[in-house]
């Protein structure tokens, strides 16, 4: 099947769209019914920037603001932001090294709304750097809409994050979520109550946070620290221990220097006793 465009003339130099380039075309082989997504998203493109601008644009695009402009606001965040591509490039191998349903860069590119959710937050928020809070929270807005996700675009997120299934996240405007992080759905990081100054969670590095836990208030969750599903956290959590219940306590040490990397969510919840 003849592609609608012609693919970029010179191969780049980056290794890992070079890998997503060989995805799309041995997907394109066994699935031609995915020429227009395959070309349009991947083999049209000339970098792996532009390949992830372009599928979340066009996810993301509608009346309320178009996927020209999603992609505008793309290219002055990658023009601007001297460590963008890098950003990028951990938050996708993220995905492929600590979810074991992934086994191509391609998924999270093409289909994983988590990694595209996050992906539009860091858009939104150098745009709320900027000084364009409007067009931020149209973004926000538009995630929440496509992706079943709301973080504020005021929210500040490290690099190797790991949205895992996404839906019914929720992270608040002053929340801090540092490098190497792993969350699954329904996480709440939810503020106290007051009306002003810092009021969410402050999650440090190789925090792993499982499905449905509700963190609340501004408290410190220590470093490579687990919080096991569907606690409720309402005080801080030492670094490298093992949170759980409602409200959680501490029930014992964490096995990993980074549980986020490991994405054991039952192992060190099982050996604690609970």
């Amino acid at each position: 099947m003849a592609l609608a465009n012609s693919a970029p003339a010179k191969l780049s130099p980056d290794p890992l769209f070079r890998r997503l380039r060989a995805e799309a075309e041995a997907t394109l082989k066994i699935e031609p019914l995915l020429a227009t997504l395959l070309n349009d998203t991947v083999l049209a493109q000339d970098s792996l920037e532009t390949a992830v601008a372009h599928r979340v644009s066009e996810r993301l695009a509608g009346p309320e603001v178009s996927g020209a402009s999603i992609r505008r606001a793309f290219a002055q965040y990658f023009e601007r932001n001297g460590e963008a591509e890098a950003i990028l490039r951990a938050d996708l191998l993220a995905v492929l090294e600590r979810d074991p349903a992934c086994t191509r860069l391609l998924e999270p590119v093409l289909y994983f709304k988590g990694f595209h959710a996050i992906q539009a937050h860091r858009v939104a928020h150098a745009a709320w750097l900027g000084g364009r809070s409007d067009f931020a929270l149209s973004l926000q807005s538009l995630s929440s809409q496509k992706f079943q996700t709301d973080i504020h675009p005021a929210a500040r997120i490290g690099r190797g994050f790991f949205l895992d299934h996404a839906t019914g996240v929720v992270i608040g405007a002053t929340a801090v979520i540092e490098d190497e992080v792993s969350m699954l759905h329904a996480v709440t990081l939810g503020g106290s109550g007051k009306k002003s100054g810092e009021r969410h969670p402050k999650v440090r590095r190789g925090v792993l946070i499982g499905a449905g836990a509700q963190v609340f208030g501004n408290i410190e969750i220590g470093a490579g620290a687990l919080i096991a599903a569907g606690s409720v956290v309402l005080e801080d959590v030492p670094p490298h221990k093992t949170v759980a219940g409602s409200p959680a306590r501490v029930v014992g040490d964490v096995t990993q220097a980074e549980p986020s990397l490991a994405m054991d969510q039952v192992h060190d919840v099982i050996d604690s006793g609970i």
